[in-house]
């Protein structure tokens, strides 16, 4: 409860410490009280009011000229143009309480917009107050306590219960529970151990630890997940430019509109009704609002989408292709058996094992490695070492040849399989295991047998995603066609290629594409970099500490968790919903109110205020994102 209150009171103190939001603000409140005189009769025809409706007329009026001659200089027509025409008629025409009315909607609008954009920003960057200021270093045996600036890469970080972490780092010593809400939105505490990855602002639970730290300052990931979601709102979507079109053409229609009226009636209150209720912001306001809420709302959930071109595709999308290691799967296999061929000597099979794993980064290699480890097998170096992506590992040693990958694979290479060997293999794929094959000089020795676990979400993910309108799932995986059916009917996925190497599913993806319209692609974001750059809109699990991670994707999630997909997507429909309920907002209630002014019924006053009323509408549906409620799916 303290801690959302401190959230809370920075959140006001960022508020009232922005000088336009404040100027905007107090020119509201006074031109409230400005209105509010009106309603008394005697005090209407007073001087001191009237000059006090002059003068804030006066002031509201500055703001909004300086804005529209900066977009002319720029050769750009905005809003505030026809704004400042319309306030210099009132001007004119002696109407101070319509120009009180029209600047009290144009800072209304401007206030909904730097608050959106406050609270966007401060969405994320409270976090960085989260961080501790003090932070324990172990120096030369003994602790001193310095400020965070001090911390440098390779220092040592005492983390005790109940403090933040303050790097991104690696566990040296000790173990913790620690909380990671701060950057995936999921509070379940993780245990940490040596040789564990841990991220600036979590919090230690339980616990301590001893951290080497690997980033600080501005090469952290939370410093890159605050850049990426400011520049997030510069990113304009399609409907936004539309909307920037549309607003232009309005503009320049109204405008010529306005010249023509009043040389065919000579009706300068008239005309003024009709600029008053022509010249409201709002659309210009509600469409960009809507997406910058839109991606905070994520942001918040531990999704960061780099734009609102991106919410727009994403809503759009009625395919996805996902690889499978590390996806649909936890990636984390782990050798189950050492097979041995030909009467090979275990001893001999873990020896090369460790020659072809040690040096390579492939999740296979990654986790015979761990296996070797804990067997306590000493790691050779290789006189040569060549790994070739979806093909295998070759390396020599002391004049021996040995290679490493799937039997097809070893056969290609000119590896004798016989016909028992080869069936002991498709024995094991057949019991929905993976095997990586090993041979020396030619001959099959031995095989790592891996087993992969299913995620759970990935079933929940699938059924959602379905639901919100995608019509198939598309499986590529460089595993056996068992292991591939097999996930395949778990998760209900519709299609499925097997046996591919990177190329392959490039090809492939270009393919779907053709037929298959707007497609999403789900990877690691790391082996799967050049496959989500084809899609329309691209995933990429695991962005916790992977910055080619964040890099590689449209949207990175920052949690390993597939339920954020349709999440994501159901955000991005209800987004496009309320964009394009906004366009039939803003023309429903200005039709309505140039009726009312054709009609005679609302005269300059009157158009001021029914203009400042309606503003409302569209910029108010915008914000119902904020509280838009997805859909909490089953674990």
């Amino acid at each position: 409860m303290q801690k959302q209150e401190v959230i809370n009171q920075s959140w006001y103190r960022a508020v009232w410490s922005d000088i336009p939001l404040g100027f905007d603000i107090g020119l509201a409140l006074l031109l409230v009280l400005a209105l509010g005189t009106q309603l008394v009769p005697s005090w209407r025809h007073e001087p001191i009011v009237l000059n006090a409706l002059i003068a804030l007329a006066g002031i509201g009026l500055a703001p909004v000229l300086w804005s529209a001659v900066r977009a002319m200089i720029s050769r750009t027509i905005t809003i505030d143009l026809l704004a400042s025409i319309a306030l210099i008629f009132t001007f004119i025409n002696h109407q101070w309480v319509s120009a009180i009315f029209i600047n009290l909607m144009l800072a209304s609008a401007r206030i909904f917009d730097r608050v959106t954009r406050l609270r966007t920003k401060h969405t994320i960057e409270h976090l960085m107050k989260l961080r501790p200021e003090r932070v324990k270093i172990q120096r030369n045996g003994s602790i001193v306590e310095e400020n965070i600036s001090a911390v440098r890469a390779g220092d040592l970080v005492v983390v005790e219960a109940g403090d933040r972490i303050p790097v991104d780092g690696t566990v040296v010593s000790g173990e913790a529970s620690i909380n990671q809400a701060t950057i995936t939105g999921e509070s379940a505490l993780i245990q940490k151990h040596a040789g564990d990855a841990v991220l600036t602002s979590t919090l230690n639970e339980f616990g301590s630890l001893l951290v080497r730290a690997d980033h600080v300052g501005e090469d952290t990931t939370l410093a890159k997940i605050i850049a990426l979601v400011s520049e997030a709102s510069t990113h304009k979507g399609s409907i936004q430019r539309i909307a920037d079109r549309f607003s232009m053409w309005y503009i320049v229609v109204s405008l010529i509109g306005s010249g023509i009226l009043y040389i065919v009636t000579r009706n300068a209150s008239f005309v003024l009704s009709v600029l008053l209720v022509t010249c409201a912001d709002d659309i210009a306001v509600a469409i960009p609002l809507g997406f910058t809420v839109a991606i905070a709302h994520a942001a918040r959930r531990g999704v960061l989408i780099k734009g609102a071109d991106i919410v727009e595709r994403l809503a759009k999308v009625k395919t996805f292709v996902t690889d499978k290691t590390g996806t649909l799967t936890r990636g984390d296999s782990r050798v189950v058996a050492v097979e041995s061929f030909g009467g090979s000597e275990e001893r001999d099979i873990l020896f090369g094992g460790a020659l072809c794993a040690i040096n390579s980064h492939h999740p296979t290699s990654v986790a015979i490695v761990a296996y070797l480890k804990e067997k306590k097998v000493p790691f050779p170096a290789p006189d040569s070492f060549e790994e070739t992506p979806g093909e295998g590992i070759a390396v020599t040693k002391d004049g021996h040849q040995w290679f490493a990958g799937k039997m097809e694979m070893l056969a290609a290479h000119g590896v004798a399989i016989n016909a028992q060997d080869a069936q002991r293999i498709k024995d094991i794929r057949a019991r929905g295991r993976s095997i990586t094959c090993l041979s020396r000089d030619g001959k099959l020795i031995g095989g790592f047998v891996f087993q992969d676990e299913l995620r759970p979400s990935a079933i929940v993910a699938i059924r959602d995603t379905k639901a919100l309108g995608v019509r198939s799932w598309i499986m590529l995986t460089g595993d056996n066609d068992v292991i591939a059916a097999q996930i395949a009917h778990q998760t209900s996925i519709n299609e499925f290629h097997a046996n591919l190497k990177p190329d392959d599913k490039l090809a492939l993806i270009k393919d779907i594409k053709k037929k298959a319209g707007p497609l999403a692609m789900i990877g690691d974001g790391v082996n799967d970099a050049a496959a989500l750059a084809l899609a329309d809109v691209s995933f990429a699990m695991g962005g916790i500490g992977a910055d080619a991670t964040i890099e590689a994707s449209d949207i990175t999630l920052m949690h390993d968790d597939l339920r954020r997909v349709p999440e994501s997507m159901e955000l991005a429909q209800e987004t496009m919903r309320v964009a394009r309920q906004n366009f039939w907002i803003w023309g429903i209630t200005n039709a309505v109110g140039l009726g009312l002014a054709f009609g005679g019924i609302l005269g300059p006053m009157g158009a001021a205020a029914y203009n400042f009323i309606t503003d409302f509408f569209p910029i108010a549906n915008a914000f119902r994102l904020y509280r838009t409620n997805i859909s909490e799916t089953e674990k």
